[in-house]
């Protein structure tokens, strides 16, 4: 400042040096602490991130397989849950056409994608299942594709090269039960009882529109008791743990007594007070698709989709799938045994031919594979051998 032709330095940098040495103190001292937190900090807290991150850049993939009799809208359902036409080219047959159908496989696959989480989602279809006259044994194919997936699996994971393994196992299966009954159906357990140890069975009361809320609650305690009445054992909701916090836990328990879920299917927009929601338009109303009040369209979705697709791949991976490898691994050591005792009684016998087997006797699929894996090392031997000696003649010769 300038007074009577004085010149003054300007007082701001002194009035503001408390501040400033304050300031610095400060950053001092949450510089040492950050330090010291370095120090004691390791780093492995951010696992999770990583695992995040490769998760979701690998994508996931879920087979979801819906079985039951024609009519009962599984079509419809599957298109409502994941928001997607999957049957586009499907051609309808007339009743003629029914009555001489079998029971056929088929598979649909598509990507979706969903906040930047890639999903393969592969929907097993079982069309003809339950429309023959006479249905004995119609489930067969379907165990039958469900044990041939957990074959190939196998036959990956016991390969050379297991890099890119594709996971074709079921991880869960809808099966739609009729609303037009007392409770379940003979077809229907006996389909229940022969796929229960293969993949987590979820069962669906199929068409819930169809019925009052009165018969929807009578009819869903009925089903619940003759499954525990004939030892069927459907997919189980792991417990929660003592840390869960209360609304998850009471969604839990709103998801185990929904068992089977009383479910509408539709991809009609209608217009419902004012806004334009899935559903069905009848004479005397509105039936809502997401609609808690009117079915369990709602819960089915969140359980398969937002808080048990998880677990359902893993009792797949840890239960059904490890079942079936410990019945392969032991079948493949009883003939592994049965081989080697057939050997020493040749070798004590004095004879050069091998003893003949049983007349009558066929192989298995294990002792198949086996042979079939037998076959590839003394290829990859074979290979290797050649390739060496390829490469060093001279040792060869020496």
């Amino acid at each position: 400042m300038i007074i009577k032709g004085i010149n003054f330095p300007s007082l701001a940098p002194l009035v503001s040096l408390p501040e400033r040495n304050s300031q610095n103190v400060c950053e001092l001292l949450l510089s040492a602490a950050c330090k010291d937190q370095d120090k004691e900090y390791v780093g492995f807290a951010t696992l999770p991130n990583q695992v995040h991150r490769k998760s979701v850049k690998k994508g996931f993939d879920f087979t979801l397989m819906v079985a039951g009799e024609s009519g009962l809208g599984k079509s419809t359902l599957v298109n409502s849950l994941f928001l997607t036409d999957l049957y586009k080219d499907r051609k309808l047959l007339n009743a003629e056409e029914r009555i001489t159908q079998t029971v056929e496989i088929t598979k649909h696959t598509v990507d979706i994608e969903e906040k930047g989480v890639k999903l393969k989602l592969t929907i097993v279809d079982t069309p003809g299942f339950g429309d023959a006259v006479n249905n004995t044994e119609c489930w067969k194919s379907v165990a039958d594709y469900i044990d041939q997936q957990f074959e190939q699996y196998f036959r990956d994971e016991s390969g050379l090269n297991r890099k890119n393994i594709q996971d074709n196992r079921v991880h869960c299966c809808l099966y739609f039960i009729s609303p037009f009954g007392h409770g379940l159906r003979p077809l229907d357990v006996e389909f229940m009882k022969a796929l229960h140890e293969k993949v987590n069975i979820v069962p669906v009361l199929a068409k819930a529109d169809t019925l009052t809320p009165t018969e929807v609650k009578r009819k869903k305690i009925k089903i619940r008791e003759e499954i525990e009445q004939y030892g069927i054992k459907i997919y189980q909701f792991p417990d929660c743990d003592s840390d869960e916090d209360e609304d998850f836990k009471q969604q839990d328990q709103e998801l185990k007594d929904c068992i089977p879920f009383a479910v509408i299917g539709s991809n009609t927009v209608v217009e419902a007070k004012g806004k334009r929601v899935r559903g069905r338009l009848y004479p005397w109303g509105i039936v809502e698709v997401e609609n808690p009040a009117h079915c369990d369209f709602v819960k089915l979705r969140n359980m398969l989709v937002r808080t048990h697709m998880q677990d359902l791949k893993d009792v797949t991976r840890e239960t059904h799938y490890e079942n079936y490898r410990a019945h392969c691994i032991q079948s493949m050591t009883r003939m592994v045994v049965k081989e080697r005792n057939r050997n020493k009684l040749t070798r004590e016998s004095g004879t050069d031919f091998p003893i003949p087997m049983v007349p009558g006797a066929t192989d298995t699929e294990t002792e198949k594979l086996i042979r079939e894996k037998d076959e590839e090392l003394k290829e990859a031997v074979l290979h290797k051998t050649e390739h060496n000696r390829d490469e060093n003649p001279i040792n060869v010769l020496r």
